[in-house]
């Protein structure tokens, strides 16, 4: 695994600055936002293997386990998830000058 993404300054010159207080909360959600769906396509991966009789079968079970998977990644996330929100909330705040 290799370290954390950095942008460039030069790539960042120019761009505006965001006001700090409730912006940072903002770039927290959404990059837990972005980490549950992250597992949840993963998870929806890992179940793509699993039979119709596996799982309950037909329409229903498909949708059913859309559901699933959606409201597991949640969970995970909620639970300190795998790490990517970190990076990605620190990468966030970096660009918006706000590290």
């Amino acid at each position: 695994m290799s370290g954390p993404v950095s942008v460039s300054p030069d790539l960042l010159a120019g761009a505006p600055k965001a006001p700090e207080g409730k912006t940072r909360e903002q770039i927290g959600k959404t990059a837990k936002e972005f980490e549950s769906a992250f597992v949840s396509i993963m998870l929806a991966q890992m179940f793509e293997g699993v039979g119709e009789s596996e799982f309950s079968g037909g329409q229903g079970g498909q949708a059913f386990q859309s559901f699933l998977m959606d409201a597991f990644s949640k969970k995970i996330t909620q639970a300190g998830g795998v790490g990517l929100s970190n990076a990605v909330q620190r990468e966030m705040l970096k660009m918006q000058g706000l590290e």
